[in-house]
């Protein structure tokens, strides 16, 4: 019993000494970052069209399509995406 007793007032003493520790080293105080540099101004030529209640949003500038239309692609006009890759077909299953 006087074992016990022993280990467990040691056991109090450890961790009272590791409380104290732990409040000393929480008493100092971090150094805060400096506030971030505000981005400059946007021009204001970009900026979006204004939203409509019930509508489609509107976009500035309008969207392109990933593949011009046949006349555009004739003057010169590069696909914006690469051809799809084929579908490959397997075989067809079997019935047992």
């Amino acid at each position: 019993m006087l074992l016990a007793s022993a280990m467990i007032a040691a056991g109090l003493v450890v961790a009272g000494a590791s409380l104290v520790e732990i409040k000393v080293e929480n008493s100092r105080l971090a150094q805060a970052t400096p506030p971030l540099q505000s981005s400059p101004p946007a021009a204001s030529g970009n900026v979006p069209a204004e939203a409509k209640p019930g509508g489609t949003r509107p976009t500035t500038p309008a969207p392109e399509p990933a593949r011009p239309d046949p006349e555009a692609q004739k003057a010169g006009e590069k696909a914006a995406l690469p051809p799809a890759p084929a579908e490959t077909m397997a075989p067809p299953i079997q019935q047992k």
